[in-house]
């Protein structure tokens, strides 16, 4: 398949190289341990799903066991001088010609399958049934060459209908030699089919250590405390290097000073939060301020329900500011109504193209008017 190096690609978040060019998975030993049985033992399933949260190695993880399977010889049963050791890991070294041919997009035993582009160049919003057609060429090429195929899908959550169908029907009857790869942010929007026929690799939120390693292997600039970015990001490395990025670390700070300004709420800040969401060409940074709203609203919800704030703390004095502004169960439950409310109030807003300022200021006035209360 070919590279078109010019357009973004659906598979790669902005700032952070493609998962094909990362080297190590940090925090998933378990993970790779399941996978490494199950291909030692010769209980090697012919699809595996692996989900968890945006942005924690997922597409890594697939990646790295798309070059241990293409670069890695069936298990033999002992010959004349015994069979060779069973392999100790997943790793694959750079120098392997399948490692080569991986990152040159020209290995023949591979297809990834993401959002292609339409007809007018603009990257399509699901993964049609065309992009799954497309592997009934791929296994009809590759079967003459007998060795193993592999089949990424990233993310089979963006199939729309006649591609899940098209995928299930490959699902129940499996090419010979073929292990296909689901990445899946979302479970619940699968076929309940296609997921009784996978085996899951389940990956959860990465420590603030890991994610530390796995940033700095990205090339990221780390703050000056990784901590804070860590929770912000709740564990995702893709959620913080957006949030690098786009300063979202400086962003929430913002938030929770208007917060702690509250109930006597400093209007100023609050305007000067509001011509950031209306900015020119502030679309990302608008979309990120809504989500960072959110995170505020969630984390005192948190505190009030369980008597203490979020640890580690995703802002500079972020624990007093939660534990005055929700001090008790009751108060918890007020600001989960308001998640409530405000989630449903942008997507409304968004879709009708409500100003992002009058958006902003909104939510901001119904946050002060929850912590009157």
């Amino acid at each position: 398949m070919s590279d078109k190096d010019d357009l973004p690609r659906a598979d790669q978040a902005d700032g952070a190289p493609h998962p094909r060019e990362t080297d190590r998975l940090f925090g998933h030993a378990a993970a790779e341990a399941a996978f490494l049985e199950a291909f030692t033992s010769e209980r090697l399933h012919h699809a595996w799903l692996i989900m968890g949260p945006r942005g924690v190695g997922k597409a890594t993880l697939a990646w790295r066991i798309a070059r241990f399977l293409l670069a890695t010889p069936p298990m033999e049963d002992d010959g004349l001088f015994g069979a060779p050791p069973p392999p100790a890991s997943l790793e694959i070294g750079a120098d392997h010609p399948v490692s080569h041919r991986i990152q040159a997009l020209a290995e023949p035993g591979l297809a990834a399958i993401t959002r292609s582009y339409n007809d007018k160049g603009r990257l399509r919003d699901q993964i049609v049934v065309d992009d799954i057609r497309v592997l009934n060429k791929f296994f009809g090429l590759s079967s003459a060459e007998g060795g193993h195929r592999v089949v990424i899908v990233d993310s089979a959550d963006e199939m729309n209908v006649n591609a899940a169908n098209a995928l299930l029907k490959m699902l129940e009857e499996p090419p010979a030699r073929t292990t296909l790869l689901l990445i899946s942010h979302q479970p619940s929007r699968l076929l309940p089919t296609i997921r009784s026929r996978c085996r899951t690799l389940r990956l959860g939120q990465l420590s603030p250590a890991d994610m530390q390693a796995a940033l700095t292997q990205a090339g990221a600039e780390l703050p000056p405390d990784p901590t804070h970015l860590s929770a912000l990001a709740a564990g995702s490395v893709g959620a913080a290097m957006r949030l690098l990025s786009l300063e979202g670390g400086k962003l929430y700070s913002e938030l929770l000073a208007i917060a702690d300004s509250m109930p006597r709420l400093d209007r100023q800040r609050a305007m000067a939060l509001a011509e950031k969401a209306a900015a020119r060409n502030a679309g990302e940074r608008f979309e990120l301020m809504l989500t960072l709203i959110d995170v505020l609203l969630v984390r005192l919800a948190r505190t009030g329900a369980t008597g203490q704030p979020p640890a580690p703390e995703a802002a500079a004095n972020e624990g007093a500011i939660l534990s005055r502004l929700s001090p008790d169960p009751h108060k918890a439950r007020a600001w989960a109504d308001l998640a409530a409310t405000v989630t449903e109030r942008t997507r409304h807003g968004q879709a009708v193209n409500l100003d992002p300022a009058a958006l902003v200021l909104d939510t901001v006035f119904k946050m002060q008017d929850t912590a009157s209360r």
